[in-house]
């Protein structure tokens, strides 16, 4: 993807993202069954992961990303639960309703088209499932909306395709998802313009 995405940006996110570390833990805490996490990164996630989680498979669509998340998982122990693949969220490697828990964590923001991503984690996740959901979201707040969309096209090259105007909220609700367990929230050590969270769990409605 080139030297900036595949060098520089890795280390850049992890440190962007570290104010969220508790509210990682507290999200994967929930993890159970055969797993699937959306856009493992650099794996920063994978140590996060309890033992109810007795099997974690990952996808990340950057050869050079998911080699870092494979040498971080080699190093915890369990390795052999980590199964990696190179893929995108769109079209999952995966048969129906393969997963008791999906993760998305800070993925929603960067995935190219949202709405097959969003199908798929329908399609994949078991019918008494949980999406686990860690997101940064669109602003309901006016200035701060407008702030964020101004900001959006420089933002979107600077961090690989991230957009801070998504509305992940809506997007799981129309694909058939059960959203009242997701709570928005504004955290206080991330700048307004990136900092309105979407936490919490989704389930498939029935």
């Amino acid at each position: 993807m080139g030297w900036y995405a595949d060098t520089l940006f890795p280390p850049l996110l992890d440190w962007a993202t570290r104010p969220l570390e508790r509210d990682r833990d507290a999200l994967l805490a929930g993890a159970q069954g055969i797993v699937l996490e959306l856009g493992v990164g650099t794996g920063a996630n994978f140590g996060r992961y309890g033992e109810n989680a007795r099997e974690i498979h990952g996808i990340e669509p950057g050869a050079a990303m998911l080699a870092r998340a494979q040498a971080h998982a080699d190093t915890l122990p369990h390795p052999a639960r980590f199964q990696l693949t190179e893929a995108g969220a769109e079209a999952l490697p995966y048969a129906d309703q393969r997963f008791d828990t999906v993760v998305a964590c800070l993925v929603f923001c960067t995935i190219p088209d949202r709405d097959a991503a969003a199908r798929e984690i329908a399609r994949v996740l078991k019918p008494d499932g949980q999406l686990l959901v860690l997101e940064h979201v669109e602003s309901e707040r006016t200035g701060t909306r407008l702030i964020q969309h101004s900001l959006n096209p420089m933002w979107r090259h600077l961090a690989c395709g991230c957009q801070l105007t998504r509305d992940t909220g809506s997007l799981l609700q129309r694909y058939g998802f059960d959203v009242s367990g997701l709570k928005r929230r504004r955290h206080p050590k991330l700048p307004g313009f990136a900092g309105e969270l979407l936490q919490g769990v989704a389930t498939l409605a029935r």
